[in-house]
């Protein structure tokens, strides 16, 4: 490596550590936002929660202008299951939902740097999410949605290099895997991704620039879909 190589490389590092610090900081600020909202709404309606493909999710908006029961926000724009067992009682429990809609693990899909096999590390955080369910919220209604699709040849994926291990394959084996956990907990599975792929199972591309995120479009999709669980 060249010293001009070497030079580029530490600034990229130190670049990537800023933004890093920088995105815990907003991860708490909405935290901290949600734990003063919790004061105030009302308890025993529906909750959705989860990571930035809830916390998108404008279903709060949706069903105001559908007429239908309220429903609440809480997820968070990176979050993986490790962070929302931390954060458990403010984006799960406080608000003592009547009905839960769940989908948190999808950035757990992903190489770990302490080298533990990932699908192992989400399994075992999504059971330990789901004996928290059933011993907290005994008579919540529970929704575990299927983890959505991705496309590679978007172009944001292809800017960034890939999705690391985020592959339809491993998403396909980890929705098996909630689907079993559903089964176990006697709670319900739903996927409603039906709308949002291709022909080969990819996340339509023009739903998404970075082959993960959505446009307004398949939100309603995944809306439309959610409609009959919602009353």
């Amino acid at each position: 490596m060249t010293e001009r190589e070497q030079i580029t490389q530490e600034i990229q590092q130190q670049f990537r550590a800023v933004l890093q610090e920088r995105f815990g900081h907003e991860k708490e600020r909405k935290l901290e936002n949600y734990r003063q909202q919790n004061a105030y709404i009302r308890k025993g309606e529906t909750l959705f929660t989860g990571s930035s493909l809830m916390e998108g999710f404008p279903i709060t908006e949706y069903c105001l202008n559908e007429g239908l029961p309220i429903a609440y926000n809480r997820g968070i724009g990176g979050y993986t299951t490790d962070e929302f067992l931390a954060a458990v009682d403010t984006v799960l429990l406080d608000p003592q939902p009547r009905k839960l809609f769940l989908n948190i693990g999808t950035n757990d899909i992903n190489f770990r740097q302490d080298g533990e096999d990932w699908f192992d590390h989400l399994s075992r955080n999504e059971r330990t999410i789901c004996e928290i369910i059933r011993d907290k919220l005994p008579d919540t209604e529970v929704y575990l949605m299927a983890y959505y699709p991705v496309n590679w040849d978007a172009p944001g994926a292809k800017a960034s290099g890939g999705l690391g291990a985020r592959t339809n394959e491993n998403v396909d084996k980890a929705n098996r895997m909630v689907e079993a956990l559903a089964k176990e907990f006697g709670f319900h599975y739903i996927d409603v991704n039906g709308g949002l792929k291709d022909e080969n199972g990819n996340l339509k591309v023009q739903h998404t620039r970075d082959g993960i995120h959505f446009d307004s479009a398949a939100y309603r999709t995944v809306f439309e879909r959610l409609r009959p669980y919602l009353g």
